[in-house]
């Protein structure tokens, strides 16, 4: 496991795109794995649904923070972070596979869930309920609020503060 001093973010800036990119790209290669494209139409598809998802957190999270993650000053993934005066709502948290399950992304978290317990905050995220990554939030006391679909909007709420509501 890593130390969190090996754990830093920094602002996003527009020589990060390609990196970005392999990012989400990462997140799409499971259902990308079952159509039978041709490696360009699978390219031209993830880039079209990144440049529609960095519009759409654009238009609906003007003020959001986009950060990437490093460890050991190498990037190894995105941390996209709205906070309101009542929420942080994390847009994206993507790990790179080959740096997943190296306590980066519970780092992150953690950092996250004190800071929002330090101002009486609470912490949402969206999730789809087949991602491997629900164990984690659901350990660290994220609660299934909502559901739309296969789409399920997760709240942890300190303690101090009460159980999630909406």
């Amino acid at each position: 496991m890593l130390m969190a001093k090996n754990i830093t973010l920094r602002p996003v800036t527009e020589s990060d795109h390609e990196f970005l990119l392999a990012v989400y790209a990462t997140t799409r290669a499971e259902e990308l794995a079952r159509v039978p494209w041709t490696a360009e139409q699978k390219d031209a598809f993830v880039r079209m649904q990144f440049a529609a998802q960095k519009r759409h957190y654009a238009a609906e999270y003007p003020h959001a923070s986009h950060e990437v993650i490093s460890a050991d000053g190498t990037p190894v993934g995105r941390l996209y972070l709205d906070r309101d005066a009542s929420r942080l709502h994390i847009l994206d948290i993507t790990v790179l596979p080959q740096h997943r399950n190296a306590g980066i992304g519970s780092f992150l978290l953690g950092r996250l869930l004190k800071e929002a317990a330090g101002s009486s905050k609470s912490v949402s995220i969206y999730v789809e309920n087949f991602n491997p990554s629900l164990r984690l939030f659901k350990r660290l006391g994220f609660e299934v609020v909502e559901e739309h679909g296969f789409q399920l909007l997760l709240k942890w709420q300190s303690p101090l503060n009460g159980p999630p509501s909406e």
